[in-house]
């Protein structure tokens, strides 16, 4: 990542009026200089992010390994605070780098690091990854899965394109040996 942004943020000022209040943090700033695209987008992204139906603790787990599946240094910032506001400690969330294979995951935790995996190498999810998730979720969390792990890979690929920076204050990624 590059020390500039390819397209500068708005300031809240600078855009309109329905829109300022969002302008908060740089990717908002960022989808700001398109406002119409952001319009449709902030429902969708909020609806996956604090409207769906999966739990917040699996919601944070899914985003969080995709962030790290894709680099997505912004991401994974930002979504470190929201993790600690879903009830995942700082050595899961740590841990979420060494994938679902990792000692100390349950065997729940484990399926949902493994399908977030899956799904970002190929789009698609193994028969077992499926039935162990099947056995767990109802209709509306499995398509929720599909839909917020392919929704972070597309948010993380506009803020890598972008260089949309981290906001300040906001962690990166860890140190990993």
């Amino acid at each position: 990542m590059t020390d500039s942004p390819r397209i500068a943020p708005l300031s809240p000022d600078e855009v309109p009026d329905d829109l300022a209040e969002f302008v908060t943090m740089n990717i908002f700033g960022t989808l700001a200089n398109h406002p119409g695209l952001m319009r449709k987008w902030l429902p969708f992204g909020g609806k996956l992010l604090a409207g769906g139906t999966l739990d917040p603790r699996t919601r944070e787990l899914l985003i969080l390994r995709t962030a790290w599946n894709v680099g997505s240094d912004y991401e994974w910032g930002q979504h470190l605070r929201i993790g600690r506001q879903a009830g995942l400690t700082d050595e899961e969330m740590d841990r979420v780098t060494a994938g679902p294979d990792a000692a100390g995951w349950s065997d729940e935790d484990g399926v949902v690091l493994r399908a977030c995996d899956e799904l970002c190498a190929d789009r698609d999810l193994t028969d077992p990854t499926w039935a162990a998730l099947a056995a767990r979720f109802d209709t509306k969390q499995l398509i929720e899965v599909t839909m917020l792990v392919g929704h972070y890979v597309m948010v993380a690929g506009m803020l890598r394109s972008l260089r949309v920076q981290r906001d300040p204050g906001v962690e990166g990624f860890p140190r990993v040996p």
